[in-house]
């Protein structure tokens, strides 16, 4: 018998609802809001009330493109976190009220454990294999940088990550920094392809074991770029294509430096990339060259499960709906990463 999952995510500037039936999407919609754009970030208090406005149509339009009726549903799973409070509690809290009067369980989704279990999503008509327990995986974002061994779907230790700042916030300051809109990381995508990643040379961080940090790098970027402004008024302009395509090299260098080393520590066969910023072009190039290179079996999420969504928060709760891993509307959201 099939089991049908709403997922709700809404751990930051997105407002998103999905429907599976086992482990296939039927439907998948994302509310993205623009009102940040003009900040140049996201700004919680404007999140929070933009989630307000588009929860019930973002979850009326999930169930109308998967075709099924409400009762069909046989759980619901949310994100508690981490992510914004105000946000994470809108999301939280219209599902509990939702389980409720449907009366079927209520199960709480890790929002980084879920970025990793998106490899296991299937599309209708596109099967698709999935990783191999164990897998090292590289989640990367906006606001996480982890090196994960994957154990089981719900038993992923931490062996690497960020001492200060994410790669995605590395990318978007870069951005900010030159100019560019935000979200920057795509638009430095996009410009490096045109440009020459080792036309000017930026310093990345060396930090013991399998941890890394972004903040020195996004440092000399910026004063790399302001004592340049100071003899050329025109150098952003002039040099933006090359500009984009070597801090993304360096970015991109300093996450795969730490691969290396932890494929050659572990014992997995299998490496999965995760999270928004595994939509970069040059890291997926870098990742696939490293697993020819050692021999791995490189898993990729298709582009539209990269950012935030709510078929991964779905597919999340089906494993747990399998192991009848439920919570009562006493559930609390968290806004950090907990510990592992």
């Amino acid at each position: 018998m099939s089991v049908y999952i709403l997922g709700i995510e809404s751990s930051c500037d997105d407002t998103s609802a999905a429907v599976i039936e086992d482990t296939t999407i039927l439907s998948n919609v994302i509310a993205s809001q623009k009102v940040h754009a003009e900040y140049g970030g996201v700004v919680p208090e404007l999140a929070s009330r933009a989630h307000q406005q588009n929860i019930i149509p973002v979850i009326d339009t999930a169930l109308k493109r998967a075709k099924i009726n409400k009762n069909q549903l046989s759980a619901i799973a949310f994100t508690n976190g981490p992510g914004l409070l105000g946000s994470l509690l809108v999301g939280s809290s219209f599902a509990k009220a939702m389980a409720y009067s449907l009366d079927i369980p209520l199960i709480q989704v890790d929002h980084l454990q879920a970025h990793v279990l998106a490899n296991f999503l299937q599309k209708k008509d596109e099967p698709k294999p999935v990783p191999a327990f164990p897998f090292l995986c590289l989640t990367v974002s906006g606001g996480h940088t982890l090196l994960l061994q994957v154990n089981d779907y719900f038993d992923m230790q931490r062996i690497g990550g960020t001492i200060d700042d994410a790669a995605g916030e590395a990318f978007d300051k870069a951005a900010k920094i030159l100019g560019l809109p935000y979200p920057g990381g795509p638009v430095i995508d996009r410009y490096a392809k045109e440009g020459d990643p080792r036309r000017f040379q930026f310093a990345i961080a060396h930090i013991p074991g399998l941890d890394y940090s972004f903040s020195g790098l996004k440092t000399s970027f910026l004063y790399f770029v302001r004592d340049h402004l100071k003899e050329n008024p025109n150098f952003i302009e002039e040099n933006i294509h090359d500009l984009c395509a070597s801090i993304q090299y360096a970015i991109i260098k300093s996450l795969t430096d730490k691969l290396v080393k932890a494929l050659k520590q572990t014992d997995c066969q299998d490496l999965v990339l995760a999270g928004g910023v595994s939509a970069n072009s040059g890291l997926r190039d870098a990742a696939t060259d490293l697993a020819r290179r050692y021999r791995k079996r490189l898993f990729l999420p298709s582009l539209d499960l990269t950012t935030d969504n709510a078929a991964m928060i779905a597919v999340s709760g089906y494993f747990k709906f399998l192991k009848g891993d439920f919570v009562g509307v006493d559930a609390v959201p968290y806004s950090s990463e907990r510990a592992k």
